[in-house]
């Protein structure tokens, strides 16, 4: 009976090993639903068009555009049109006998042109024109940052991809080891720990399968937000894990940073100061103008009189409680922040990078460094499964280097795609857009 009962048991665990969680971990691995293949060109080409950053700073640049054209309105002559019509009643002796009624109707033009305010008009337009080359600026840090996390989450789409695979792979050497440990418990050449250990690796395996299909959604779900895209829809990412800005020459960080879109930003709004602040200082000065007009005016319509007027106005502040003052002193304050906010923003470019390059650096060596121990790896593991299935080694020596091989292929996949990644955070250190690539 109790032999039965034994051969029971090794009936339904051989049953489960070689059918039940193959099937399981099959239907997880493979989808039904069809998915959309795309490359790192398709991707840019879509965040491009479609991103909610991107689309929000070019409205930003239209609004400076629009402002510009708004402060230079000014320059140019204010015509407006009028036209009037009315109707009164006069009332001399208290009774509608002797009342009259009187008509008026009239039109015209009247014109104003600037002249003369100290050059005010003029440095708010190249302020204006400034705020625009800042919007422009603001444009291209932003698409830097968008390159950014679509690169990210298209490397994180990419990795969890690679993981799918390393995770079957690691599984398939699970449960062969597990058919090897359960041979040799039931001919009793090993441990029932050693068996139960076999049996919780391959649960393991099974259980990182189904965590890295579950990442491949929000992977998925990460890279639809950084194209752009509103609704989800299921996809899977075509590239390698090869690195092409290596930078192994160390560049010039100061001249790189001269160029930097977050720099060049400070530096316009630096330039707009300077045009408000001499603005500013124009409100001190006379404002002349002139004006004409000309119009018709009578009781019928058409009026027949004519009316017209020429002439110029000139004011001058003479007495407000120190505003005009006071709003240079502001304008001064702001041009010396931003002076500053330059150098600081200079700064931390120049250190950016510096830690940047020095990332990518690092892990591009460290990809060949974790290839090497893969290889190596790998080649004791097939020794020492050959020692152990004769008997040259231990359980707890073999499932050592068994676990090390595991734990390596996911440490070369985690350094190529930190190497991707660091790749990335160069670019974005660089100020590159989109078009980069």
């Amino acid at each position: 009976m109790n032999y039965q009962k034994r051969l029971n048991i090794i009936m339904l665990r051989y049953f489960k090993v070689y059918f039940i969680i193959p099937l399981f971990v099959f239907i997880a691995y493979n989808p039904a639903i069809a998915e959309e293949t795309l490359t790192w060109q398709e991707c840019i080409k879509e965040a491009a068009k479609n991103h909610p950053d991107l689309i929000a700073a070019q409205e930003e640049v239209k609004q400076s555009e629009a402002a510009k054209k708004i402060t230079a309105s000014t320059l140019y002559p204010q015509v407006d049109a009028d036209l009037t019509a009315s109707t009164g009643r006069t009332d001399s002796s208290g009774s509608s006998a002797g009342s009259s009624v009187a008509d008026s109707y009239g039109y015209g033009l009247t014109g104003t042109q600037l002249i003369f305010d100290g050059t005010k008009t003029i440095s708010n337009v190249k302020a204006a024109a400034e705020n625009i080359n800042a919007s422009k600026q603001n444009f291209k840090y932003t698409s830097a940052t968008v390159r950014y996390r679509l690169r990210s989450a298209y490397i994180s789409l990419l990795k969890v991809q690679e993981l799918l695979k390393i995770t079957q792979q690691i599984y398939d050497i699970r449960r062969s080891n597990l058919e090897l440990i359960t041979l040799r418990y039931e001919s009793g050449l090993e441990h029932k720990g050693a068996l139960l250990t076999a049996e919780a690796d391959l649960a393991d395996a099974q259980y990182q399968i189904l965590q890295a299909q579950r990442s491949v959604e929000v992977s998925q779900r990460q890279l639809i937000k950084e194209m752009g895209r509103i609704k989800f829809s299921p996809m899977t990412v075509k590239g390698d894990f090869k690195v092409s800005d290596t930078a192994k020459a160390k560049p010039d960080f100061e001249t790189i940073a001269k160029n930097n879109p977050s720099l060049q930003q400070i530096i316009a709004q630096a330039n707009a100061a300077q045009f408000s602040l001499k603005a500013a200082y124009a409100d001190f000065y006379p404002t002349l103008s002139g004006a004409a007009g000309a119009n018709k005016a009578g009781t019928h319509w058409s009026p027949e009189g004519d009316q017209w007027n020429l002439g110029l106005t000139l004011s001058l502040p003479i007495f407000e409680g120190g505003l005009r003052s006071a709003q240079v002193s502001q304008a001064k304050a702001y041009l010396n922040q931003l002076k500053e906010n330059e150098r600081s923003t200079r700064d931390s470019i120049v250190l950016t990078l510096e830690q940047k390059w020095a990332d990518l650096q690092d892990t591009i060596a460290n990809v060949d460094v974790q290839y090497k121990t893969l290889i190596a790896t790998e080649e004791r593991s097939r020794i020492a499964q050959a020692e152990y299935s004769i008997g040259f080694i231990t359980f707890d020596n073999w499932t050592i280097i068994e676990d090390n091989l595991v734990k390596q292929k996911n440490t070369y996949l985690n350094a190529r795609a930190n190497a991707l990644l660091a790749e990335a955070g160069w670019i974005q250190a660089k100020g590159e857009t989109l078009e980069y690539d």
